[in-house]
């Protein structure tokens, strides 16, 4: 049987017991199989990840060089949770870096949604990289490609872009959570001690906000979408929908439309408002959100956030309409 085939026989892991006792076995294959070399990880602070970053910090601890690269297309408050969480809870050696700038000027002007996808990706290999090479003995390079992944993609974890590095590397691979589902992760992630707004993070894609700034992204229009995309999450956990929607966002188009704030006609942006519900992200349905809540909503982003004057909501299901915009 292929290492990359689940068993048969493998238990789904559902609960707390069952998950301590795949933490133990990892741990003791992880050791095994990287000594006393170290291992490189690129940390996005999205589940997968995290989950490989803590059963590596337990198996081998200061050994895990973990790399987070901020492109500036996370949600607010991502890149600091990232820092507090890894290096300064779980004293992680963890490396920062600071590439917003170096993303956004490769964006700008950039307007096709394939394009803004591959010079994402394209950046990312470059920067993780440069990063790799200026540290001395990684000889492994860890991965959160879970089961799905294999099955999909013949393995390669496109979104976690690192499946690029040039070949003189020579990194060995180290993939701990390859067999498992994504509920399973999230399991293992709760019993390894994340927070649940980590472990319980809702799908997102790899390109980033950088998909719902629609068109050629503008750094004030980046930071709408951010701060509104803030606004809706809070919202949300306050009024008991943040474990009931799978999905929900803002985003920004590009274009604008006539308002009136304080007596004055201003030209500004609008958000668009998508939460939705799926099994499987082939088909979704959208939620059904109180209106009043829309209400509260979208006075808190219209009076907030800066350079919008209006908020819709979408109530288009998949199919005919996708579940991103872009």
């Amino acid at each position: 049987m292929s290492a990359n085939v689940r068993p048969q026989s493998m238990e789904r892991i559902t609960t707390e017991k069952l998950a301590n006792a795949f933490i133990e076995e990892q741990v003791a294959e992880l050791r095994k199989q990287i000594g006393t070399k170290k291992v490189l990880l690129a940390l996005s602070g999205g589940v997968d990840s995290s989950v490989v970053a803590a059963l590596l910090i337990k198996a081998v601890g200061k050994q895990l060089v973990c790399v987070h690269v901020n492109h500036g297309l996370l949600r607010k408050g991502e890149p600091e949770q990232v820092i507090e969480v890894f290096r300064n809870q779980m004293n992680a050696n963890l490396i920062y870096v600071d590439a917003v700038d170096r993303f956004l000027d490769k964006l700008a002007g950039v307007s096709d949604p394939e394009q803004k996808r591959k010079i994402i990706g394209a950046e990312f290999i470059r920067v993780f990289e440069e990063e790799a090479r200026k540290l001395e003995n990684i000889e492994f390079l860890a991965q959160g490609t879970i089961y799905p992944d294999i099955i999909e993609s013949a393995g390669v974890k496109a979104h976690h872009n690192v499946g690029g590095l040039p070949e003189d590397l020579k990194f060995q691979l180290v993939e701990p959570v390859k067999l498992l589902f994504k509920d399973e992760v999230r399991v293992v992630g709760k019993a390894l001690g994340l927070p649940d707004n980590m472990v319980y993070r809702q799908p997102f894609p790899g390109p980033g906000l950088g998909v719902r700034c629609t068109g050629a992204i503008t750094r004030d229009r980046l930071e709408a979408v951010r701060e509104s995309d803030a606004i809706l999450r809070e919202e949300f956990a306050k009024n008991g929908l943040a474990g009931k929607v799978w999905q929900y966002f803002t985003i920004v188009p590009d274009y604008k439309s006539t308002g009136v704030i304080d007596g004055k006609r201003s030209w500004d942006w609008p958000v668009v408002i998508r939460a939705v519900n799926t099994t499987d992200a082939m088909t979704a349905t959208v939620e059904n959100i109180p209106f009043e809540l829309l209400q509260h909503i979208t006075d808190r982003i219209i009076h907030e956030v800066k350079g919008v004057n209006r908020v819709l909501y979408d109530i288009s299901p998949k199919p005919i309409a996708t579940i991103e915009w872009e």
